[in-house]
């Protein structure tokens, strides 16, 4: 990968980022600022300052949301996608479906313990 092209525009991208920070810099978000030595040090401290604002929660389904909650996120037009579902192969679906959505908790504890090594977007 470093050979690539793409390799050779990172180190490219890494060389300018490099040299953004110039000795006594101060970064700043609204009333609050902090000297940093690096673009690293300066991205750091904005993201976590803007996670700081940010409250994130999470549903079970559409029926836990307030109805402010729920015309913000689902309801408006404004801002909601809609997108097509195919399925492909409805019994392999179904199958899967009832693994992880079903009563049974044996299946599904099984699937997680044999699946937990390989995944790759884990959102918690």
């Amino acid at each position: 990968f470093l050979a690539s092209g793409d390799g050779a525009q990172i180190r490219a991208a890494a060389d300018v980022l490099q040299g953004l920070i110039q000795p006594g810099a101060v970064i700043k978000r609204g009333d609050k600022q902090e000297a940093v030595k690096s673009f690293k040090e300066a991205l750091d401290w904005l993201l976590a300052e803007a996670r700081s604002s940010i409250a994130i929660q999470r549903y079970k389904g559409l029926g836990e949301m307030n109805p402010g909650q729920l015309w913000e996120t689902t309801m408006n037009p404004e801002v909601r996608r809609l997108l097509r579902v195919r399925i492909e192969d409805a019994v392999a679906s179904e199958e899967i479906f009832s693994t992880l959505m079903g009563e049974q908790v044996e299946p599904r504890r099984a699937f997680i313990e044999s699946n937990a090594l390989g995944v790759r977007n884990l959102d918690i």
